[in-house]
Protein backbone atom coordinates (compact mmCIF):
# COMPACT_ATOMS: atom_id res chain seq x y z
CA UNK A 1 0.00 0.00 0.00
CA UNK A 2 1.31 3.45 -0.91
CA UNK A 3 2.28 5.59 2.13
CA UNK A 4 0.64 8.66 0.54
CA UNK A 5 -2.68 6.84 0.70
CA UNK A 6 -2.28 6.10 4.40
CA UNK A 7 -1.41 9.72 5.21
CA UNK A 8 -4.26 11.19 3.17
CA UNK A 9 -6.68 8.70 4.72
CA UNK A 10 -5.86 9.90 8.25
CA UNK A 11 -5.65 13.62 7.45
CA UNK A 12 -9.38 14.34 8.08
CA UNK A 13 -9.22 12.51 11.41
CA UNK A 14 -6.10 14.41 12.49
CA UNK A 15 -7.60 17.72 11.38
CA UNK A 16 -10.79 17.10 13.35
CA UNK A 17 -8.79 16.11 16.43
CA UNK A 18 -6.71 19.28 16.23
CA UNK A 19 -9.82 21.44 15.84
CA UNK A 20 -11.47 19.79 18.84
CA UNK A 21 -8.38 20.32 20.97
CA UNK A 22 -8.21 24.01 20.08
CA UNK A 23 -11.91 24.70 20.66
CA UNK A 24 -12.19 22.36 23.62
CA UNK A 25 -9.54 24.18 25.64
CA UNK A 26 -11.74 27.18 26.34
CA UNK A 27 -14.83 26.63 28.40
CA UNK A 28 -15.21 30.28 29.39
CA UNK A 29 -18.64 30.52 27.68
CA UNK A 30 -20.93 27.51 27.22
CA UNK A 31 -24.43 27.19 25.75
CA UNK A 32 -26.13 24.47 27.77
CA UNK A 33 -29.67 23.12 27.88
CA UNK A 34 -30.30 24.49 24.38
CA UNK A 35 -33.87 24.34 23.08
CA UNK A 36 -35.49 25.66 19.92
CA UNK A 37 -36.82 28.60 21.94
CA UNK A 38 -33.74 29.50 24.02
CA UNK A 39 -31.46 27.86 26.52
CA UNK A 40 -28.95 28.57 29.25
CA UNK A 41 -25.60 30.22 28.62
CA UNK A 42 -22.94 30.13 31.33
CA UNK A 43 -19.65 31.99 31.65
CA UNK A 44 -16.70 32.24 34.00
CA UNK A 45 -16.07 35.18 36.31
CA UNK A 46 -13.96 36.17 39.30
CA UNK A 47 -15.49 38.07 42.18
CA UNK A 48 -12.33 40.14 42.67
CA UNK A 49 -12.30 41.11 38.97
CA UNK A 50 -15.71 42.77 38.79
CA UNK A 51 -17.93 39.79 39.52
CA UNK A 52 -20.33 38.38 36.92
CA UNK A 53 -21.28 41.77 35.47
CA UNK A 54 -17.64 42.82 35.04
CA UNK A 55 -16.41 39.57 33.54
CA UNK A 56 -14.80 39.86 30.10
CA UNK A 57 -16.69 36.66 29.20
CA UNK A 58 -20.11 38.28 29.76
CA UNK A 59 -19.94 40.05 26.38
CA UNK A 60 -19.30 36.70 24.66
CA UNK A 61 -22.21 35.10 26.53
CA UNK A 62 -24.55 37.90 25.40
CA UNK A 63 -23.26 37.46 21.84
CA UNK A 64 -24.14 33.73 21.96
CA UNK A 65 -27.68 34.64 23.06
CA UNK A 66 -28.01 37.25 20.28
CA UNK A 67 -26.82 34.74 17.66
CA UNK A 68 -29.27 32.11 18.95
CA UNK A 69 -32.15 34.65 18.98
CA UNK A 70 -31.77 37.12 16.08
CA UNK A 71 -35.20 38.65 16.87
CA UNK A 72 -34.18 39.28 20.48
CA UNK A 73 -34.48 37.43 23.75
CA UNK A 74 -35.88 37.71 27.24
CA UNK A 75 -33.85 36.77 30.31
CA UNK A 76 -35.91 34.34 32.39
CA UNK A 77 -33.48 33.87 35.26
CA UNK A 78 -29.81 34.40 36.04
CA UNK A 79 -27.46 33.54 38.87
CA UNK A 80 -24.42 31.60 39.99
CA UNK A 81 -24.36 27.98 38.86
CA UNK A 82 -22.33 25.07 40.24
CA UNK A 83 -19.15 24.38 38.31
CA UNK A 84 -16.57 21.65 38.35
CA UNK A 85 -12.80 21.95 38.58
CA UNK A 86 -10.65 20.64 35.74
CA UNK A 87 -7.40 21.45 37.49
CA UNK A 88 -6.21 23.69 34.66
CA UNK A 89 -3.80 26.52 35.40
CA UNK A 90 -4.44 28.41 32.15
CA UNK A 91 -6.09 31.86 32.52
CA UNK A 92 -9.77 31.56 31.63
CA UNK A 93 -9.87 27.82 32.06
CA UNK A 94 -12.40 26.19 34.35
CA UNK A 95 -10.02 25.07 37.07
CA UNK A 96 -8.38 28.41 37.81
CA UNK A 97 -8.43 29.38 41.49
CA UNK A 98 -11.27 31.74 42.36
CA UNK A 99 -13.25 31.17 39.16
CA UNK A 100 -17.01 30.88 39.39
CA UNK A 101 -19.67 30.32 36.75
CA UNK A 102 -22.69 32.56 36.09
CA UNK A 103 -25.74 31.31 34.18
CA UNK A 104 -28.38 33.14 32.17
CA UNK A 105 -31.58 31.32 31.19
CA UNK A 106 -33.19 33.00 28.19
CA UNK A 107 -36.06 32.60 25.74
CA UNK A 108 -36.09 33.82 22.16
CA UNK A 109 -38.72 36.33 21.13
CA UNK A 110 -41.10 35.59 18.27
CA UNK A 111 -39.70 36.35 14.80
CA UNK A 112 -41.90 39.41 14.26
CA UNK A 113 -40.77 41.28 17.37
CA UNK A 114 -37.49 43.10 16.71
CA UNK A 115 -37.19 44.85 20.08
CA UNK A 116 -34.32 43.45 22.11
CA UNK A 117 -34.64 43.38 25.87
CA UNK A 118 -31.27 41.78 26.33
CA UNK A 119 -27.85 42.15 24.87
CA UNK A 120 -28.17 45.79 23.75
Amino acid sequence: MDSRYRISRWMPVLSMGTALMITGCSEAVLLTHETGQGGVVTYLYKEERGGPMGSPHRRDALKVMTEKCPSGYTVVKDGQVPSYSSGSSVEGAEGEEGMRRWGIQFECKAGGDDKRTGGK
